[in-house]
């Protein structure tokens, strides 16, 4: 009987594991020093809420599933239905093909072939890499069609480091604006974090705090990555989602409504654009025929005190 995520793809590095799934080329564990640090999901269980999937040709929602672009219009699925959104993009749930693997590094690739609502041609291709830092995720998409086409990513893993609830935990967040989202969770807005519950900037106790909102205007170290930092504050031990300048948006959520994760772990998930993109344009990619869009981020892990 095949696994529910269809073939597994395991790679390892010293004390590190990780394993890629066929179904939606997304990351299913990764664990370091026998600490798993992604709440993933079993080799025999469904992909629940996301987890460590990949979300492209757009990541979030995308409002009534329908926009504009170069003068035509479009209709895509609505697949929330509590939303009547469409969200994070077309390939969850697509079959990806390995392109290499080698014991610590694996590339699967998928061909996003033109359907309703997104009449193009686009071709994906996700590495994930690990290394003594950590793992590293490229994710670059290729238009091979005859047309412009509208693009965006993102990537979905929920961090956790060892806790029941993330509640304990410390959390540094380096964005200094929020996007305010209406009761579709759409953005109506933005605001600074300055004066609010959500501004993690310092790193502070994440405590009682429910977070499901986007970030921009985000803090990068000189190495030009963001870095959002899970501390463990008694033992010191961390794990660290960082991004590069191609990801200039961060989705935080903690998790609340979700029964299969009610603040077991924290979702970080790096994006190139915000939510709705396709409809306001903002920071959307548009990749003309032949041009290619590369984006890398990745998960770090430090021990605590022995």
């Amino acid at each position: 009987m095949p696994a529910p995520s269809g073939d597994q793809f395991s790679i390892e590095l010293g004390d590190q594991r990780a394993v890629v799934v066929e179904v939606g080329g997304g990351l299913r564990t990764y664990s370091a020093a026998g600490l798993e640090l992604l709440d993933g999901y079993g080799a025999d269980e469904m992909c629940l809420s996301g987890r460590g999937q990949i979300l492209a040709p757009w990541p979030n929602r995308l409002e009534d599933g329908s926009y504009e672009f170069d003068g035509r219009r479009h209709q895509l699925p609505v697949d929330e239905a509590w939303s009547g959104n469409a969200i994070h993009g077309l390939v969850r749930w697509e079959p990806w093909t390995v392109a290499e693997r080698e014991p610590h590094r694996v590339a699967v690739e998928h061909l996003l072939h033109p359907r309703p609502g997104y009449p193009f041609s686009l071709a994906l291709r996700v590495e994930y890499t690990l290394s003594p830092s950590g793992l590293d995720v490229r994710v670059t998409a290729t238009n091979v069609g005859g047309a412009p086409c509208p693009y965006g990513a993102g990537a979905h893993p929920y961090l956790r480091l060892g806790t029941d609830v993330v509640d304990p935990l410390v959390l540094r967040l380096p964005a200094a604006t929020m996007i305010v989202a209406g009761e579709r969770l759409l953005p109506v807005g933005t605001e600074p974090v300055e004066g609010t519950e959500f501004d993690f900037r310092e790193a502070r106790r994440i405590g009682t705090t429910q977070i499901n909102h986007a970030f921009t205007d985000l803090e990068r170290d000189a190495d030009g990555l963001v870095r959002v930092e899970l501390r463990d504050p008694d033992g010191g031990a961390a794990v660290t989602l960082w991004a590069d300048e191609s990801y200039p948006y961060l989705q935080v959520f903690t998790g609340d409504p979700l029964p299969d994760v009610n603040r077991r772990s924290l979702a970080v998930e790096p994006m190139t654009c915000p939510p709705n993109a396709f409809r306001s344009g903002d920071a959307l990619v548009r990749l003309e025929p032949g041009a290619s869009h590369s984006g890398t981020w990745g998960i770090e892990f430090r021990g605590g005190a022995t």
